[in-house]
C-alpha cells in the first residue's frame, strides 16, 4: 500500500517497525477479501465503526481509503449521516468534520 496521503506519523512508524505496519496492513487485506463485500463498501463500514469509537485517526484513514477505492465524497458523508440514530448528533458531526477535511484534500489532488 501507497505511503500516499498518509499521515506523517504513520510513515515515521512504518520505517522504525515496518514488520508490524506490513503484518497490520495485511490482515486487513485479508479480513477485506475474506468475503463477498467490494472493497469501497469494506471502507464504508470500517469508517462508520471508526466514527462510532470516535477514532479521528481512523476516521480520516477509512475517509482516505473509501475514496480510493471509489466511493463518492455524497456516498461517505451519507454513511456517516445515517450514523446519527445511532451514535449521536455531536459524535457524528465530529466525524463528518474530520472526513470532510480528507475529502478536500483528496478533492484538491485531483484536479
Amino acid at each position: 500500500m501507497s505511503d500516499k496521503g498518509k499521515p506523517s506519523f504513520y510513515k515515521k512508524v512504518s520505517k522504525e517497525f515496518p514488520e508490524v505496519i506490513n503484518a497490520v496492513e495485511k490482515l486487513g487485506t485479508t479480513l477485506r477479501t475474506a468475503g463477498p463485500l467490494d472493497e469501497k463498501t469494506s471502507h464504508l463500514i470500517q469508517l462508520a465503526a471508526a466514527a462510532a469509537g470516535q477514532s479521528e485517526g481512523s476516521v480520516c484513514s477509512h475517509t482516505r481509503r473509501a475514496l480510493q477505492a471509489g466511493a463518492s465524497p455524497e456516498e461517505i458523508s451519507h454513511a456517516l449521516l445515517l450514523l446519527v440514530s445511532t451514535i449521536g448528533f455531536p459524535q457524528t458531526m465530529a466525524a463528518m468534520s474530520w472526513s470532510q477535511k480528507i475529502m478536500e484534500k483528496f478533492m484538491k489532488s485531483k484536479k
